[in-house]
């Protein structure tokens, strides 16, 4: 439906515009100070983070490891006798495999 041809709409939609045309505006306040952002909390911000910094702990390196292992050991021979085995072996020819008991158990 069209409010161009029919002529009681417009004449219902102008009476409305002509009363709220006689509906008064208030006045508003000019703006004559603008509000600024506040300086301090930007500032307090930065504390934060820089006395976090300060604060915030630091990881310590992890130990060396051994240049050199000591591997004792006992082992039963064909006599049913069992000895002790003393080795001396550096750090890096004995890496074992953490899923090696797995393995061996199962």
């Amino acid at each position: 439906m069209n409010i161009d041809k029919d002529p009681e709409l417009h004449a219902f939609f102008k009476s409305l515009k002509e009363k709220d045309q006689a509906i008064p505006t208030p006045e508003f306040p000019e703006m004559t100070k603008q509000q600024s952002f506040s300086w301090w909390i930007p500032l307090g911000i930065a504390a934060s983070l820089a006395l976090g910094f300060f604060l915030w702990p630091s990881e310590e390196p992890a130990p060396a490891p051994p240049t050199e292992v000591i591997i004792i050991t006992l082992q039963e021979d064909e006599n049913q006798e069992q000895q002790i085995v003393i080795e001396e072996k550096t750090y890096l020819d004995i890496w074992e495999s953490p899923t090696e008991s797995l393995l061996a158990e199962y």
